[in-house]
């Protein structure tokens, strides 16, 4: 009879197996094309160390049911060796080039609209308000793959690939069959995905000549970001940021003006349309549609100027494909294929970005995923939003976009605090969820920072309030998996972290935080404001 400390010792075994499986599963996976010239060694010293785990697992069997968790352990860690908890490619696998998912969709999204005319907007209209090559790229419906330009590329490699995770302790907290898999994007001082299109639309800025630019943030990544690659390519930088926002994170404030962008709370008395603005709404706390307005009065008023967006344009779903062609490549590599893939869904471009390249796939008959959308219920645009053609900004100076909006009046709540507050979605992400290529869903902010907590405590990474959406979902996947026993694998985007975000937590650990989903006669008021014309019902 095996006494207590054979015991202790074979669970001790044990450990040390399994950390040795994730060792030289992650080594492996980090050599890259080099690996061949460790394998020989390394396969030697691996029968050595299967040799002890044989032997400490006979044990175990003659030990019977009490100890059967142990081989059964042992062949769980031998399927899963070759997936490390995070997943890093090379830099030298960096996309080349952006994906360009329209070019793949029989139904093209609809262009946008000159409100003057009705007529679709021509590139020479749009010049006055963003930059060029932009331009071009924002139209441009055809061209799969667009080359990313290498200077790019080398601002990319400072934080670029971003890592795939594996969320092996979330999986076992929540003691579901589900595989679950999250592709980390804060991984840079900006905290967020947003830096992948900053880069690109400063880059184009400085090659067009430019003196700077405008913007707009409303919980503070995309100023960051643009703050951030401005600072880059030596371009002022002009930040319009939500006034909720503005008093609620003042710290964001402060990484803005530290990278040399002058932030003003929106709307503000600075610009003809906010003054306008707080005429009629001399209490509202803004929204990314008055900010919008805003810079891009400032952009065409100012000579040297251009406006540049960090969401809902096809432009900058086009720069965010690298989030999903790195996904793409890192899971093909572990020989893994998704069943669902999940995103927060604010304006698209964390959403857009993760979904092109499986995307493409479904749309050209290769494969087949399900596509999840998840957007707070105080702002709830694909659910319960119209498909119309509405304004892009509240101030009514911007073209006219077709897409699930609320109405370009539409402000949430001032007690909403979990992002993702803007009144409409983007064309592509619309034109896709209205032919019933994807799914959404609505979730309540205190369910969302629940999950952000929960997450938090087990996988260790403080979520981004919108990347939380995400995870309440997945989790929500993964726990009805748990029912049906599918080991389903789900994919979902963490945007960010929440190091920003602590006034919105701390409203929700002390209680304060409350669910404001507005009635119908709220989403009416919005409604009402949508453009009247022939074929826009």
């Amino acid at each position: 009879m095996r006494s207590r400390g054979d015991g202790e010792r074979l669970r001790e075994q044990s450990r040390y197996v399994l950390a040795y499986h994730e060792w030289a599963g992650s080594f492996l996976s980090r050599l890259g094309g080099t690996a061949g010239v460790f394998y020989p060694l390394l396969s030697q010293f691996t029968q050595c160390v299967l040799g002890q785990e044989r032997f400490f697992s006979l044990l175990s069997r003659k030990q019977g049911p009490a100890c059967a968790s142990g081989p059964e352990r042992t062949s769980l860690m031998k399927t899963e060796a070759n997936i490390p908890y995070k997943f890093y490619l090379e830099e030298s696998e960096l996309p080349t080039a952006w994906y360009n998912v329209r070019a793949d969709m029989k139904n093209k999204p609809a262009p946008l609209l000159n409100p003057g005319t009705l007529k679709p907007m021509t590139a020479k209209e749009l010049d006055g308000v963003f930059c060029d090559e932009l331009v071009q790229q924002e139209l441009d419906d055809t061209t799969a793959y667009i080359p990313i330009p290498d200077e790019i590329r080398e601002y990319y490699r400072m934080y670029r690939p971003s890592p795939l995770c594996r969320a092996y302790r979330l999986e076992e907290a929540l003691g579901t069959p589900a595989k679950i898999y999250y592709k980390f994007e804060g991984n840079n001082t900006s905290g967020s995905h947003k830096l992948n299109s900053a880069i690109a639309q400063a880059y184009y800025a400085k090659k067009q000549g430019l003196k700077g630019v405008t913007t707009e943030t409303g919980a503070g990544q995309w100023g960051t970001a643009l703050s951030m690659a401005c600072s880059y390519f030596g371009l002022d930088c002009k930040v319009y940021m939500v006034k909720v926002s503005y008093e609620q994170k003042p710290f964001r404030r402060e990484v803005m003006r530290t990278y040399g962008a002058s932030v003003t709370p929106s709307p503000s008395m600075t610009t003809n349309v906010g003054r306008k603005i707080l005429a009629e709404h001399p209490d509202t706390t803004g929204s990314l549609g008055c900010a919008i307005s805003e810079a891009v009065e400032v952009a065409t008023s100012t000579p040297g100027y251009r406006y540049v967006l960090g969401s809902v344009l096809n432009q900058v779903l086009l720069h965010q494909s690298v989030i999903g062609l790195e996904t793409k490549t890192a899971l093909d590599k572990l020989g893994v294929k998704p069943d669902i893939i999940i995103g927060c869904a604010g304006g698209g471009s964390n959403l857009g970005g993760l979904i092109s390249p499986f995307m493409g796939e479904k749309l050209r008959g290769e494969a087949d995923y399900r596509f999840i959308a998840v957007e707070p219920a105080s702002c709830p645009s694909f659910t319960r939003g119209k498909f119309v053609y509405d304004f892009c900004d509240t101030g009514m100076v911007c073209p006219l976009a077709k897409m699930y909006t609320l109405g370009s009046g539409f402000i949430p709540s001032p007690n909403h605090a979990g992002g993702l507050r803007y009144h409409g979605m983007s064309s592509i992400l619309s034109q896709l969820y209205h032919d019933g290529l994807m799914e959404a869903t609505s979730v309540e902010q205190t369910s969302v920072f629940g999950a952000a907590e929960q997450f938090a405590r087990i996988e260790g990474i403080l979520p981004a309030p919108e990347s939380s959406h995400a995870i309440r979902v997945a989790i929500d996947e993964a726990l009805k998996c748990k029912e049906t026993g599918e080991a389903k694998t789900v994919v979902f985007g963490l945007t960010g972290t929440g190091y920003f975000d602590m006034v919105a937590y701390e409203k929700f650990h002390d209680g304060k935080m409350t669910d404001c989903i507005p009635t119908d006669a709220d989403l009416q008021k919005g409604f009402d404001g949508i453009p009247h014309f022939p074929g826009n019902e």
